[in-house]
């Protein structure tokens, strides 16, 4: 959420369904929720694949493999780090790491991570939930009505005075005559 958006401020006349959306787009803004919601959903397939069977008629197709109990453990793990990013925005450093990490096994144990859905879902939310950082708040001492000044800079005004740094030195007081620390601090082959 943007910390610039203005503040939603209820009014007598709005509908109950307006008010919810707009505490919930606050919840939502001051944490990873994208994060979450891409982690949550990538549990369900990675979970529920290995358990399913498809009926054709009198044709059974079953998924079930031998690693079922572990794609349910790293469903439900997903699932539950999708939940804490909601809840715990703390730990997203955590849980998007720990999100990746589970989708990557997920391939190998769980039917290709889910057939690719889980897979592709969770690595999207354990980035997202690497990416996030929390919004800083407006100063409220600064006046709204405020405009930045405009200063045009002519092409003979546009550097003077700037102190840009000189070559440094070659050698520092403790260096050697190595190969290492010789010419510049290049290193040299020989």
């Amino acid at each position: 959420m943007n910390p610039q958006a203005p503040v939603y401020v209820r009014a007598e006349d709005d509908a109950w369904l307006t008010v919810v959306y707009y505490h919930f787009r606050a919840w939502r803004g001051r944490r990873p929720f994208w994060a979450g919601l891409f982690t949550l959903l990538g549990g369900f397939p990675i979970a529920y694949f290995p358990y399913a069977d498809l009926r054709l008629g009198n044709v059974s197709l079953a998924m079930a493999t031998t690693g079922g109990a572990g794609a349910l453990i790293i469903g439900v793990l997903l699932i539950t780090l999708g939940l804490a990013l909601w809840f715990q925005q703390t730990i997203r450093v955590f849980a998007g790491v720990a999100s990746i990490l589970l989708a990557l096994v997920s391939l190998p144990v769980s039917n290709l991570g889910g057939f690719g859905m889980g897979f592709i879902l969770s690595l999207v939310g354990g980035a997202l939930a690497l990416s996030w950082a929390p919004g800083e708040p407006v100063d409220e001492e600064e006046p709204a009505d405020r405009q930045p000044a405009v200063v045009a800079l002519g092409k003979t005004d546009a550097t003077p005075g700037l102190d840009v740094p000189g070559p440094r030195e070659t050698e520092t007081a403790h260096a050697s005559e190595t190969t290492a620390h010789a010419d510049g601090g290049r290193n040299s082959a020989g």
